[in-house]
């Protein structure tokens, strides 16, 4: 098949989004595709919009996959007459994240025109069919395919995640790009809260949402959080693997999460996830056996979690056991992209 596979920015952007469409593109070629990358630059959304004026499809294709971030530089390119099918890969709308209602309502309107305008979808879970579904008024053809992290292997063993259930002090890590949806802001305020000893871990970019980042660093030293907060930035392959290792909790309270594949990578580790009740994560956490799901926005809970946690290792080291038998049920990448390449051979055929 001759492929066109349209981001926005880099295919190499570290999220769990452009992993998937990474990996996806890896198993493509692997089977002998020819996938050409097409890419529009990052911009504000009303940049976006306007690329609408004068944006064209590519040509000389057997089928288009376009990441349905990309949604609002594409509506007018989509109607108009294209020699192939095109297929979103939608990992979440944007309609769906924690913001302003007004804001929601028009971002609402731009994505249902776009979701109109594609013929068919690769959805990362359940929920995202289930919000795209909402917004059409006809079915179209889709799979769902489940995001699989099988990128660290066999990383820890059993009695590794046993012996390391009783160390102290509770190692807590927080793994993702520093940006709002994320709720790092609610973690530490859980973190202020608590008063026994502990370490907190922040792995990923700094440079997503500069201010945000900012605000986050300055609230660490404000508060007197510097001793037991650590800012590491993206860390690649081994040294986010020793950080993973070292850690009790994995927690990311983000506002919403298409699917949360963060969630899995920690479990790959025996991590027990605190996510919340907002998108996917409850498609991956089952509460109070691999983790807890909580309300966006609620530290309290959080916070006492982690002190029953801290204070009940037995406990610890159950979730922690159950959270990595909940990793291994996962479907391998191969599975995956399979799956995604059968679909779209027959989108074409």
């Amino acid at each position: 098949m001759k492929i066109g596979f349209l981001i926005y920015g880099s295919l190499d952007t570290l999220s769990g989004g452009y992993m998937y469409d990474r990996k996806l593109v890896e198993y493509l070629r692997m089977q002998g595709d020819a996938v050409e990358i097409f890419s529009l630059p990052w911009r504000n959304y009303a940049a976006h919009l306007s690329d609408n004026f004068s944006y064209q499809l590519p040509g000389e294709l057997d089928i288009l996959i376009q990441d349905e971030l990309n949604h609002p530089s594409l509506i007018t390119a989509n109607h108009k007459k294209h020699p192939y099918p095109i297929v979103s890969l939608v990992h979440h709308l944007r309609c769906s994240e924690l913001r302003p209602k007004w804001q929601n309502n028009l971002y609402r309107v731009v994505e249902k025109k776009y979701l109109h305008s594609v013929d068919g979808f690769i959805f990362n879970s359940q929920t995202t069919r289930g919000v795209v579904a909402e917004l059409m008024d006809h079915g179209k053809p889709s799979i769902t395919a489940y995001p699989p992290t099988d990128r660290f292997g066999d990383a820890i063993s059993v009695e590794e995640i046993k012996k390391r259930a009783a160390g102290t002090p509770l190692k807590i890590i927080f793994l993702g790009n520093i940006i709002a949806r994320k709720g790092l802001d609610t973690l530490l305020n859980a973190i202020r809260s608590l008063s026994f000893n502990l370490q907190l871990d922040i792995v990923g970019s700094l440079n997503t949402e500069p201010n945000y980042a900012k605000k986050m660093q300055e609230f660490v030293t404000t508060n007197g959080l510097s001793s037991v907060v650590n800012f590491h930035g993206a860390l690649d392959h081994e040294p986010l693997i020793e950080k993973l290792k070292q850690a009790h909790i994995l927690v990311v309270p983000s506002s919403y999460e298409g699917f949360g594949i963060v969630y899995l990578e920690g479990m790959c580790f025996g991590l027990p996830a605190i996510g919340t009740t907002a998108g996917a994560a409850g498609e991956i956490i089952e509460h109070k056996k691999t983790g807890c799901l909580i309300k966006p926005g609620d530290h309290r809970t959080i916070a006492a979690y982690i002190s029953e946690l801290e204070t009940d290792r037995s406990l610890l080291t159950e979730l922690s056991l159950n959270a990595h038998r909940r990793y291994a049920q996962q479907p391998a990448w191969t599975q995956t992209a399979g799956q995604i390449r059968a679909f779209l051979q027959n989108m074409i055929g």
